[in-house]
């Protein structure tokens, strides 16, 4: 299969149309559940899509290493590739992967302010312009509706969509609401555009969509993630 041709097949184009286009320019996406159900493959999937499709992704990481992350995308780059029989795939690898840029920072002691300016230089002065920004490790029980209000603003004025994943922990009282928002990001709403939980069920991961920009959001996707080839299928 030719690159155009899998952009065009790929199951991401049935993810955009379910959330009413995509997330969209100036918007918050977030995908939660507890830890080892699928958020970050589920996350790259979508960074490596955007890499498909010839845009630029700055993968932010708050975790301690990053080298796991790099190998994220070159297991789900090999999956797909493998899947789909992709023509030239080393030939495609190696275009693709110059337009991401994987940055580093702790949470700990690390204003928002601080992160987004320090992407904001690698886009202005590196000359890097990204279409998305791509977070995992982000503590979402260590913030405030400010700081992701911070994240929306600066997508909107710069011109790009921000996906963060959220590590859902068990505390007193139930993980979810009676809307099926979880209970840790029900304060941090306003600020969030598409929020996407995901649960195991046996064999597959569910995808959920709980909040759809202004719209009804519809439930459960006709999508599911394989936990062996660890795709959007």
């Amino acid at each position: 299969m030719i690159k155009d041709e899998l952009i065009k097949r790929s199951p991401l184009r049935v993810f955009e149309k379910s959330i009413h286009g995509g997330l969209g320019t100036g918007n918050i996406g977030v995908l939660a559940s507890p830890k080892g159900v699928g958020k970050t493959a589920c996350l790259v999937h979508i960074a490596t899509d955007k890499l498909f499709q010839g845009k630029h992704v700055i993968h932010v990481s708050y975790s301690s290493r990053v080298d796991y992350i790099i190998t994220w995308y070159e297991d789900i780059f090999k999956e797909i590739a493998k899947k789909k029989k992709l023509e030239s795939a080393v030939d495609v690898h190696d275009e693709i992967i110059k337009n991401r840029v994987i940055m580093n920072f702790k949470q700990e002691g690390t204003r928002t302010e601080q992160v987004l300016k320090s992407v904001e230089a690698m886009i202005t002065f590196g000359k890097f312009a990204a279409d998305a920004v791509i977070v995992d490790g982000y503590d979402f029980t260590k913030s405030t509706c400010e700081d992701i209000g911070k994240f929306r603003e600066f997508a909107g004025r710069v011109g790009l969509e921000v996906w963060f994943s959220a590590s859902l922990k068990e505390m007193d009282g139930p993980l979810y609401g009676q809307d099926g928002i979880p209970t840790v990001l029900s304060p941090l709403c306003p600020a969030i555009d598409v929020l996407i939980t995901l649960h195991a069920k046996g064999d597959y991961v569910e995808l959920c969509v709980v909040k759809d920009h202004q719209h009804p959001p519809p439930g459960i996707l006709p999508l599911k993630l394989d936990p062996k080839t660890l795709l959007i299928i």
